[in-house]
């Protein structure tokens, strides 16, 4: 089957080649395009499902940030921090001649949501945010620390798959052997010399590691940029980046959200669950 996408690139303002997945909607279609911003280790893949859905009536764009997929590493690791891909982003925006859209962030992508609506307030008719706020709890930090651009390989998919099982099972205790080898193709490549590996740039955990890069200081004041904006909020019931407690505060200052709660899994849900798919359309249903 076709695909329904067109792989295509821009450049960012340092010379790099970034790659995004254009999905043109129908033809002559009005409806407000969706901007889809994935994790910090992920890529375009992770929104192949969503966004497959979604352009039978509106246009997808779903960048691969510098560092992942098909963009291009950064000779200097020191550029990949939330505001440099939030650079990035605008750049394609602005060629794209895209002044109001939808943004869908999962983690990183919604730490990227926040600071784009600082920036230019009142652009986003409607937010989804994936298991992410202004307030990211330490714990969630730590543990993805201890993984982030270790740089291991695997001889095939199977071991691929048993490796992210072993990492990553305490978040999704209820998957089988297929979901974590559905899993490994989102996030891993066959390389060069055969052997598959993570789909990013290892030196993405160098800043990373340093104060304010994994989750910028003064988020809630970026928060308050998408105050009544439509918001749909996914959370893993299970997640250790995203607490209750934030949450709470999330909906106290933003009267427009809903939440979305994903039983018995961690950081972060798919967006393939179907309580939250019904949500994301029912959302996108009420912008114009």
């Amino acid at each position: 089957m076709a695909a329904n996408y067109e792989d295509r690139f821009w450049t960012s303002g340092d010379g790099l080649s970034l790659h995004y997945r254009n999905y043109p909607g129908p033809d002559g279609g009005t409806a407000l395009p969706v901007l889809c911003m994935h994790g910090l280790t992920r890529n375009a893949r992770d929104f192949a499902g969503l966004a497959d859905e979604l352009c039978v009536t509106r246009r997808v764009i779903v960048p691969e940030m510098r560092g992942r997929g098909q963009s291009d590493y950064a000779s200097d690791s020191d550029s990949y921090t939330p505001l440099t891909y939030v650079q990035d982003v605008e750049r394609l925006l602005a060629e794209q001649a895209i002044t109001r859209f939808i943004p869908i962030g999962t983690s990183m992508g919604g730490l990227m949501t926040m600071l784009m609506a600082a920036a230019a307030p009142g652009r986003m008719a409607a937010v989804v945010m994936n298991d992410i706020g202004p307030e990211v709890d330490a714990g969630g930090l730590a543990r993805i620390s201890g993984y982030v651009g270790q740089g291991r390989s695997y001889p095939t998919w199977v071991h691929a798959a048993r490796a992210l099982s072993e990492a990553h099972g305490p978040a999704f205790p209820d998957y089988d052997l297929d979901q974590w080898l559905e899993m490994a193709k989102r996030t891993m490549v066959v390389t060069q010399n055969g052997r598959i590996s993570f789909d990013y740039d290892m030196a993405i955990a160098e800043p990373f590691a340093k104060p304010g890069n994994a989750a910028p200081p003064d988020l809630w004041l970026a928060f308050e940029a998408l105050h009544n904006v439509p918001m749909l909020l996914v959370r893993g019931g299970m997640s250790d980046l995203l607490s209750a407690q934030t949450v709470a505060q999330m909906g106290a200052r933003n009267p427009a959200m809903q939440v979305v709660t994903v039983p018995r899994v961690g950081h972060a849900p798919t967006l393939d669950e179907p309580e939250v798919r019904a949500a994301i359309h029912a959302l996108l249903g009420g912008v114009e």
